[in-house]
């Protein structure tokens, strides 16, 4: 029998409906549940494409016994963090001070107050490496929630407190200027794998924005040494197990520090954020790999994770059948040697086997391995690469296919929405640019509704109920800026506008402060609030860039002011840990050098345009069309009279403007080119 969760949108949530567990969805009617009944509250939070929630899912959640005496003595509430990261958030960051560490699956015991008492991740079936099993859990918190109710009362009142008590120092002394811009990148070099790219050992995670403001330094700087942690960086991970050498794209993370084992789950927003960086490469460096890894990323993202109408699917899983039925993680991806002889012959398999660094041994389990660039340096014959690649990726599409998280995350499709539309305009694929108008369009549709107000998720082209936290105001304005630049349709800057209001309204407090969740939000135990940059630009730093870029194109002091009060944090965090704040460095960056304003008085897609759009000054904003109208869809452009009769360009910063000029090899020197 199906329990509350089959009434849901949710990928993960409906993942369990048909559990014995009788899981409420978060929701008020649950917390007045356990009040009537004089129970605590189990909070399960975790995500559809996490492998050790299904583990958990498999080995708990579906035992009879373990769920009648769940029922009978708690009120059980299951999260996806995906679509209430306020709720992930708030609860994790008391996990976190609890135990030191946290993640997913998250297994939280709350009062029927909301208020936490007891923590922990994934529990075993049965007791193992010191860990109880989540039976025993159970028992314990049922049995001090019967016989310690004052001690249960006193620790969850004071967790509570101390979570309170964490207010934010905002940094708002001002923004981040040269000298935090600099031990930045101290801190950087330090943390930097000289013989492997990346920062840090072991889990490695791709650091796109880390990436991103190296780039952007380097473009108004000329440090070297940013560069080439920037390109070597990113070159590591497209030759390393990490990426999908036959179908492009980009896994969760690597268990090593080399790149070659990765978890297998792939995420749309790393995608999205690494899409964009090896496009943005390319425009630094005419790296032919940095172009070939941009397009296969993006044409990855439009062929397995876009949905049916027209948005961008959160994740596939790692998880996957192999040949035996099983389900195991990374089966559609790996390969043994005999596996490659039996598709492509001895000769094409001998070559693939020391082309993709396929051991008999295996690099990853069962003596299967990651297909990796082996690098041996030795020329290789492009043509043999490409033939030997097609027919395998021909084989794996009869492969069991990994589960795809089909809800649509606003953020995300709108940092997708970013990546899709430079990559499709630098490299001349208008295909792309249409498939991140669709994706915008679907924002607009059924995201913003008809209030102007942003649904965190859709599912099938229907709206979830869980408002949209900062980060997607942040995100999908930025994805419209990003769109409204290449297509120079004045719309996308509108909606951008609409977004970037209900921030100042609705997000922002004293001196610059952002909050998570909006003030007309449901009210939990703390108000989240995070501005470091993890997975993912935090909605703070996403916000400020947003901002800015919206600023520079309309001239408004309101949002320029709270891009610089924003900003604040950035001054604070930088000098103490860049790699957590990588976004807001990359619109620092962009604060330093403007950003510049370009108006292209022209058509849009000419000579000037295109220059314009591959100009590498940080977070340059461009604005392009022609005709009297153009001033009413970009006020950049108002007064901006063609020179000559021919198309003109206009560089601005700081209220100064260069002379205009018509030349595109000028133009290209003023912007860095």
């Amino acid at each position: 029998m199906a329990n509350r969760l089959a009434q849901t949108t949710s990928p993960y949530l409906l993942q369990h409906a048909d559990n014995p567990v009788d899981w409420w969805p978060w929701s008020p009617d649950a917390f007045e549940e356990a009040r009537r009944r004089d129970v605590p509250v189990l909070l399960s939070v975790g995500y559809a494409s996490c492998h050790w929630c299904h583990v958990m899912a498999h080995e708990s959640f579906e035992d009879e016994t373990v769920a009648a005496y769940l029922n009978e003595r708690f009120v059980a509430v299951k999260v996806d963090r995906e679509e209430r990261p306020d709720v992930d958030a708030v609860y994790m960051e008391a996990v976190q001070a609890a135990t030191g560490h946290g993640g997913w699956p998250m297994t939280v015991f709350l009062t029927p107050d909301a208020e936490p008492f007891y923590f922990g991740t994934y529990f075993p079936p049965e007791p193992r490496h010191g860990s109880p099993s989540f039976q025993q859990v159970l028992e314990g918190v049922s049995a001090a929630w019967s016989d310690r109710r004052e001690e249960v009362a006193e620790v969850a009142g004071r967790i509570v407190a101390d979570l309170a008590g964490r207010s934010l120092a905002h940094g708002g002394d001002g923004v981040p200027g040269e000298p935090e811009v600099a031990q930045a990148l101290l801190g950087l070099t330090r943390e930097y794998d000289e013989q492997h790219g990346g920062f840090g050992g072991a889990p490695k995670f791709p650091p796109s924005m880390a990436v991103e403001f190296l780039l952007r330094h380097y473009a108004r700087t000329g440090s070297e040494g940013a560069l080439q942690m920037a390109a070597d960086t990113c070159s590591a991970m497209a030759r390393g197990g990490i990426y999908d050498q036959l179908g492009g794209g980009f896994a969760r993370y690597s268990v090593d520090r080399e790149w070659v084992v990765p978890h297998f789950e792939k995420m749309l927003y790393d995608n999205a954020l690494l899409c964009r960086v090896y496009a943005h490469l390319w425009r630094t460096t005419g790296s032919a790999e940095a172009r070939r890894i941009a397009l296969e990323t993006a044409d990855f993202m439009v062929r397995e994770l876009r949905t049916t109408e027209g948005g961008f699917a959160s994740a596939l899983d790692a998880d996957s059948e192999d040949a035996q039925g099983k389900h195991v993680e990374g089966a559609f991806y790996v390969w043994t040697p005999a596996q490659l002889r039996a598709v492509l012959g001895e000769e094409d398999g001998a070559f693939a086997t020391a082309y993709f660094g396929v051991t008999e041994a295996g690099t990853f389990e069962e003596g299967a391995s990651v297909l990796q660039l082996s690098g041996d340096g030795r020329p290789v014959d492009a043509g043999r690469v490409a033939d030997v690649r097609a027919r395998l990726l021909a084989a794996r599409e009869e492969r069991s296919r990994p589960g795809r998280d089909d809800k649509v995350v606003a953020a995300w499709n709108g940092l997708a929405i970013a990546a899709l539309a430079e990559t499709g305009a630098y490299f001349d694929r208008p295909d792309l640019v249409e498939r991140a108008t669709e994706a915008a369009d679907l924002l607009v549709r059924v995201h913003l509704g008809e209030v102007a107000r942003l649904t965190r998720t859709s599912k099938d082209g229907r709206a979830g109920t869980n408002a949209g936290v900062l980060e997607d105001y942040g995100d999908v304005a930025e994805g419209f800026l990003a769109l409204a630049a290449v297509t120079g349709e004045g719309a996308w800057l509108e909606f951008a506008g609409f977004l970037l209001d209900v921030v100042l309204e609705q997000f922002t407090g004293e001196g610059g402060q952002l909050y998570d969740t909006a003030h007309e939000a449901e009210k939990l135990i703390r108000r989240p609030q995070d501005p470091t940059d993890s997975a993912t630009p935090a909605g703070w730093t996403a916000a400020a860039g947003a901002l800015l870029s919206y600023a520079a194109y309309t001239g408004s002091e309101a949002h320029r002011t709270a891009a610089e009060g924003a900003l604040g944090v950035v001054k604070a965090l930088a000098p103490r840990a860049p790699r957590f704040i990588g976004w807001g460095l990359a619109v620092a960056e962009a604060l330093l050098d403007g950003p510049r304003e370009v108006a292209v008085a022209g058509p849009v897609g000419g000579e000037l345009h295109r220059t314009a759009l591959l100009g590498r000054a940080p977070g340059a904003v461009v604005a392009a069309g022609e005709g009297p109208g153009a001033g009413a869809e970009f006020p950049l452009l108002v007064d901006r009279p063609l020179v000559g009769g021919v198309p003109t360009a206009y560089v601005c910063r700081h209220f100064v403007c260069d002379a205009p000029t018509t030349d595109a090899a000028e133009l290209a020197v003023k912007l860095g080119g």
